[in-house]
């Protein structure tokens, strides 16, 4: 294994001269600092992390703030945390999860520490704490969703994120032009708006004033990943309004999932009985017993664009503003006109 020493010996200079220039605790000329750069790649040698930390060098980790709350579904967490690695990947860089339901704690120990070169924080709150933290540590950082009140204004961070407010619009408008008046929505469960999630604010914002705009009336249940819970709210969605005649999934997949398994047990026919109509999906409606039309969510581009944000901060541009990605839709059979 390469040593200081064997860099001390390629540069000409002293095993002190090297560990000067890699802790930055005495000025080195510039050029004996550039025999000992050439000696270190020749070598390939890989200083220990508190070298690296001392001489503010990059660390080529990135930080992903990724908090697991009991409520959530973790296959679908897990998909956003594995395109964030890919993409950071094809940067050469590592990835270290903080994962703890405490979004601020693990950023304020990797700031302290200098063990990474940014962060990348998914799960975003409308009021998020984390962006309090990253500005304080001047660390450079991107958020996969969008903090701040309305959405919009990403309280002066780097934010990318599916424009839900919009999405909320096109699923209500996409159907209402498929002549549907009284339409059902199975949403997150309650404890998603109970800790301020941006997405499902915004979403719910555009869904129910496309809805007013238009005339329509919306009946929303929210069930939770409990088992029979899916089941049995849409069974009291069909109770109370006997005269819906479309669904708008906005929910994680088991609970799509769940409510198919229900409808095909009430012998209804999608989407001659029922349209069906799946908002944000994170995964491949293709793929489900009743093919769903839907909204996709651009998870992937949505980590790449993140990923790369934070990089350009580290590299030193200025990379702060909101990206909000246009919702499109998938037609897959499963909208049509109600029956009169």
């Amino acid at each position: 294994m390469v040593t200081i020493s064997d860099v001390a010996k390629a540069a000409g200079v002293s095993i002190s001269t090297v560990s000067y220039a890699l802790s930055g605790k005495r000025a080195i000329g510039a050029s004996t600092r550039s025999r000992i750069a050439d000696a270190i790649r020749e070598l390939d040698y890989q200083p220990n992390a508190g070298a690296r930390m001392l001489a503010g060098a990059r660390t080529n980790i990135l930080a992903l703030s990724a908090p697991i709350h009991t409520d959530g579904h973790l296959p679908t967490h897990m998909r956003f945390v594995t395109a964030v690695v890919d993409t950071a990947r094809r940067h050469d860089y590592d990835v270290l999860l903080l994962a703890t339901d405490d979004d601020v704690s693990g950023i304020r120990r990797v700031a302290a520490s200098s063990l990474v070169d940014g962060v990348v924080a998914m799960g975003v709150k409308a009021h998020d704490e984390r962006v309090d933290v990253v500005r304080r540590a001047a660390l450079p950082a991107a958020f996969i969703g969008i903090p701040g009140d309305d959405g919009r204004g990403g309280d002066g961070v780097a934010c990318v994120d599916l424009d839900f407010e919009r999405a909320g619009r096109l699923a209500v408008s996409t159907l209402a032009e498929a002549g549907h008046r009284v339409i059902g929505v199975v949403g997150h469960p309650p404890t998603y708006l109970e800790r301020g999630t941006g997405f499902v604010q915004r979403f719910n914002r555009g869904l129910e004033a496309e809805a007013a705009a238009r005339g329509i009336r919306l009946d929303v249940v929210t069930p939770t990943l409990a088992r029979g819970d899916a089941e049995r709210q849409f069974d009291v969605l069909l109770e109370r309004s006997p005269d819906l005649t479309a669904v708008v999934f906005h929910c994680n997949e088991p609970v799509v999932e769940a409510v198919l398994r229900r409808v095909g047990q009430l012998g209804l026919e999608v989407p001659g009985d029922l349209s069906l109509f799946a908002a944000c999906a994170s995964y491949d409606t293709s793929h489900l017993v009743v093919p769903l039309s839907c909204i996709p969510l651009p998870l992937d581009q949505m980590c790449r664009i993140a990923v790369e944000s934070a990089l350009r901060q580290v590299r030193g541009a200025d990379a702060s503003g909101v990206e909000l990605i246009p919702p499109v839709t998938e037609s897959r059979g499963s909208v049509s006109r109600p029956r009169l």
